[in-house]
């Protein structure tokens, strides 16, 4: 780790609970490698006290940002200073940027993650129909980058039919090009398949969707990350699928946050 000094620049991520966070070991990893005289530190903070730390960091001058994660993602938006027009319509900020004066910047990176993941390992979703499953928070994020991608289909399938509608009323506001259909469980007729649920984290999970209906022509995605291989993804290999695991996305979300919040020698 680099040796801090009055001149270290810091960084944090906020979250509550923080003992389980992964991305101080990832950050401060690759600060060490370009050579970022920087240190990035888990703030524990919980939401009745996020406005009045939220208050503290602007002033202080040697902070160049921070990540955000549950359950602080959602709140967090209006104690920015500004936020993108797309983190605005998907309600959620997870990296912020501190400008010298103090203001903060947020955006929401879980979605361009995912979709430089998969053009990382040769998946090009523009053009393509895209089955989402799940209408949550990684789910909203992953349908506005896959419509930003130029998808020719998006077709969002989740139990509570509500977000769906409501996911599908925010995309045609900001993409309104992009198709937008309400799905059931069936995945068939669409090129990549993805699972932005968290069904499959714990096992017995049920299948976040009807995976008889799998073709060998697919590709399925997942987000999840632990275990490297859900039920989802072996079932879907069983059928002749491509799989695509969870952690590309991290990885690359890795990346676009150092990027955003200016981890530079």
């Amino acid at each position: 780790m680099t040796e801090i000094t009055g001149r270290t620049a810091i960084w944090g991520i906020l979250a509550d609970p923080i003992h389980h966070v992964k991305t101080p070991q990832a950050l401060n990893s690759l600060m060490q490698e370009r050579g970022v005289d920087g240190v990035l530190i888990p703030f524990h903070v919980g939401a009745d006290d996020l406005t009045a730390l939220v208050s503290g960091l602007k002033a202080m001058r040697n902070l160049k940002g921070f990540v955000v994660t549950v359950p602080h993602k959602t709140a967090i938006v209006d104690l920015c200073d500004d936020v993108s027009k797309q983190a605005r319509a998907i309600g959620a900020v997870n990296t912020v940027r501190r400008e010298a004066d103090g203001r903060l910047v947020g955006e929401m990176l879980d979605g361009a993650g995912f979709v430089a993941g998969l053009r990382e390992n040769g998946i090009e979703p523009r053009g393509r129909r895209i089955y989402l499953a799940g209408a949550g928070g990684a789910a909203n994020a992953i349908a506005f980058a896959l419509a930003e991608a130029g998808v020719s289909l998006l077709t969002i399938a989740n139990r509570t039919l509500s977000k769906s509608e409501d996911l599908r009323q925010r995309l045609a506001e900001n993409h309104p090009s992009v198709p937008v259909e309400i799905g059931t469980g069936d995945p068939s007729g669409h090129e990549i398949v993805v699972n932005a649920t968290s069904l499959g984290l714990k096992e017995g999970d049920p299948l976040p969707l009807d995976v008889t209906r799998l073709t060998p022509d697919q590709t399925v995605a997942e987000i999840i990350m632990q275990p490297e291989v859900t039920a989802l993804m072996a079932a879907a290999r069983e059928r002749g699928c491509r799989t695509h695991p969870g952690r590309p996305m991290l990885a690359c979300q890795l990346e676009l946050m150092a990027e955003f919040m200016e981890m530079r020698p």
